[in-house]
């Protein structure tokens, strides 16, 4: 298209949705996915509603494949001020430590459009490209937290959030797909260097991590991380990830909120 996304383009209809009909040949959840979002085509479907950067949706094609997926570039980001520049590479970041631990919560997430060579160009230049996945959208973590079979994924994203320190874990960013997989959206605020949980996710405070997850977190804390990731962290965030990943690890139950302030707004 012309027009570029990061300049206010918009695709939407009158009242702010997107026109929009999901089209994949390839689920969230396939091996596929990443080498498609690095090296496909993009097509800017429209701008993604209340969103509070610019974040666009897109099709993406390589060959045969193809698949919606979030884009959401640097150059679109509001500043903030506890948080540096570049929210996307947190993103990105997120995405890699999930795969890292192997508790598959967060959607293949690539880079795109990067100066020094990673991932294919993008529209407005670079930034994060995340499988879109099609969820039950009117379901999101009050909904359906007092579900028991689902329990356990959220005790690991409860200690995944922990680890990663998920500034924004609000409800709404807890997303269950057609076969009941959750999958944790919007971590552009993680992985700073100072404590900043903010999460809707306390219910389970007091309960022993998933032995899946120690395991997972005393194998990370065994070896490097891997170059992906700490290529998208300063030193003093490498150095943050590994003390929390060793504190949860050594307490071995999920923490209580003692201020009853570490949430994010709006909730949902």
């Amino acid at each position: 298209m012309d027009d570029d996304p990061a300049d206010g383009h918009d695709d939407s209809d009158g009242d702010g949705s997107i026109l929009f009909e999901y089209d994949a040949t390839l689920d969230p959840a396939d091996d596929a996915v990443p080498e498609v979002l690095r090296a496909g085509d993009i097509e800017v479907l429209g701008a993604m509603p209340w969103s509070s950067n610019n974040t666009f949706l897109v099709q993406v094609t390589c060959g045969a494949e193809h698949l919606p997926a979030i884009y959401k570039p640097e150059r679109g980001e509001r500043p903030l001020w506890d948080f540096p520049d570049g929210l996307w590479k947190r993103e990105v970041a997120t995405s890699v430590l999930s795969d890292h631990l192997g508790v598959g919560l967060v959607p293949p997430t690539v880079t795109r459009g990067d100066e020094d060579g990673r991932g294919a160009p993008a529209p407005a230049g670079r930034g994060s490209l995340q499988a879109f996945v099609p969820a039950r959208f009117a379901e999101h973590y009050f909904t359906l937290r007092d579900r028991d079979d689902l329990a356990d994924t959220f005790r690991t994203l409860a200690a995944f959030d922990l680890v990663a320190n998920s500034a924004d874990r609000k409800s709404g960013h807890c997303l269950i797909d057609g076969r009941d997989r959750i999958w944790a959206i919007d971590n552009g605020l993680t992985l700073h260097r100072e404590f900043k949980v903010r999460t809707v996710i306390w219910d389970f405070a007091g309960e022993a991590v998933p032995d899946p997850m120690l395991r997972a977190l005393d194998d990370m804390l065994s070896r490097p991380l891997p170059a992906e990731l700490a290529e998208l962290l300063d030193p003093f965030e490498r150095d943050a990830l590994r003390d929390r990943a060793a504190g949860v690890l050594a307490a071995g139950r999920l923490p209580h909120d003692p201020t009853g302030r570490r949430v994010p707004w709006p909730l949902v």
